[in-house]
């Protein structure tokens, strides 16, 4: 067997970033399936035909919002893992668990065939989910970083955030396409086809995974580890990444969770609330806002990584803070004219939100990664992407819908709490930056993986 310290001959940074996106798109596919069902169908197929609409709604959003509960530990458990034995092995456990349980969720029965052991099930499949999520994003993120030329980390970071785009592409894209075959067919079986169809993807992103390397940084952690072993070397491999990071990178953490917060329960208030609210609020046509969903998920793999080039030449965090600025301005509006319905204007306000929304997602892998010492990296920005995600994203369609029915149904609550929302991750945004370079003079001595180098 050869060691693993042993150097190699570097891979292809754009076979790693596809490796990532190929992985990660089919995790988001799954993920963004369960939330546009949660939007449409999850409140008559999983609980009691009498229960009040508004009612059924919120349950049907806390399902997808279970899953965030558990994000955080699959956070911790994978990013130990790929800090102590690396971030390959991470990528292709998570992607089976979360094609199998999205499989499982194709395949329940129905609130009228068994009671309230259908909504049960769905939550365990959901909570299974939300692990497998949790240790993925950190996962596919440094597998492209960490492979990058110096000086273009943002770009081939980007491709793992595509992922987010193309799954739900993807996702939108097949209930668009049950939607064909009429309301009674997509309510009996046309809704379970998106997650029996994952088995096929799943196989495809097994197959691109395990023939993956690692990234190199990893060979530097493992020599470490090995000086370690032999004695030769004390402390520069952290035996337990999480508790290092609470204790020394507890600030970057909790800047990181806020700065992200716009990219992650921004983004579920202006897809499945936005749904939801277009549908039951507004009356409009189920299949024409999945179609506008379809293009927007489409305009932003078309134009993400061109914003990260932009933020690898002229500062991912400028990039980022101009993402967020469009959003506030744009929070009001969105809504606005869902009350017009008029498609050419739902669509074109659909498109501008989605684009200054990559503007500030795209970036945002790479950034974090330089926050963290590569040894704990996995964990660090795990971390922060997951927490946030349990305090933002989870909750924010049922927060979104509750703000709503405080006002009688008026979409402002909701858009005023996302421009809340955005002006603080600018100043986070900023301080990670602040964090960043801070973190690079305080290890300048010392002999360690060089950073990722985004230019923050």
């Amino acid at each position: 067997m050869t060691d693993r310290t042993t150097p190699r001959s570097p891979q292809s940074p754009f076979r790693t970033a596809l490796a990532a996106l190929s992985g990660t798109s089919i995790e988001w596919y799954d993920f963004y399936a369960f939330a546009t069902a949660a939007a449409i169908v999850f409140d008559d197929v999983f609980f009691p035909a009498d229960m009040p609409t508004s009612l059924k709604t919120i349950s049907a959003f806390a399902t997808f919002a279970v899953g965030f509960l558990l994000r955080p530990l699959g956070g911790i458990v994978f990013g130990h893992i790929g800090d102590r034995v690396g971030r390959k092995k991470t990528l292709v456990i998570t992607l089976l668990m979360m094609g199998l349980a999205s499989f499982a969720i194709g395949l329940l029965p129905t609130y009228e065939q068994v009671g309230v052991l259908s909504p049960i099930l769905l939550i365990v499949l959901r909570l299974i989910q939300g692990i497998a999520i949790g240790g993925e994003w950190g996962g596919a993120v440094l597998i492209a970083v960490e492979n990058a030329p110096k000086g273009r980390a943002t770009f081939f970071g980007s491709f793992a955030q595509l992922g987010s785009s193309v799954g739900a592409l993807l996702s939108t894209g097949m209930f668009s396409l049950m939607n064909l075959f009429g309301e009674a067919s997509f309510n009996s079986w046309g809704w379970r086809v998106p997650f029996l169809a994952s088995a096929v993807l799943v196989v495809i992103g097994l197959v691109v995974r395990t023939k993956l390397e690692d990234s190199p940084v990893m060979d530097e952690i493992h020599a470490e580890q090995k000086k370690n072993e032999l004695g030769k070397k004390q402390g520069a491999v952290s035996k337990l990444p999480v508790a290092e990071v609470l204790r020394k990178d507890w600030k970057t953490v909790l800047v990181g969770v806020f700065s992200l917060a716009t990219a992650t329960g921004g983004y579920y208030v202006v897809t499945s609330y936005l749904l939801s609210y277009g549908t039951d609020d507004q009356h409009l046509s189920e299949s024409m806002l999945l179609n506008g969903l379809s293009l927007a998920a489409f305009l932003e793999l078309l134009v993400t990584p061109f914003l990260a080039l932009l933020g690898d030449r002229i500062g991912a965090h400028k990039v980022v803070v101009g993402g967020l600025a469009g959003v506030v301005l744009l929070s009001i509006p969105q809504f606005m004219v869902m009350n017009t319905g008029s498609v050419v204007l739902i669509y074109v306000m659909m498109l501008a939100m989605r684009f200054v929304m990559s503007a500030l997602y795209g970036p945002m892998a790479a950034i974090l990664a330089d926050g963290f010492a590569p040894h704990v990296r996995y964990t660090g920005i795990s971390l922060s992407y997951q927490v946030c995600n349990l305090v933002f994203a989870g909750f924010a369609p049922v927060t979104a819908v509750w703000l709503s029915s405080l006002a009688g149904g008026a979409y402002w609550p909701p858009a005023v709490a996302l421009m809340a929302v955005s002006v603080i991750g600018i100043w986070c945004t900023l301080r990670l930056r602040t964090y960043h370079r801070q973190r690079v003079t305080a290890e300048a001595p010392a002999v360690a993986p060089e950073p990722v180098a985004v230019g923050v």
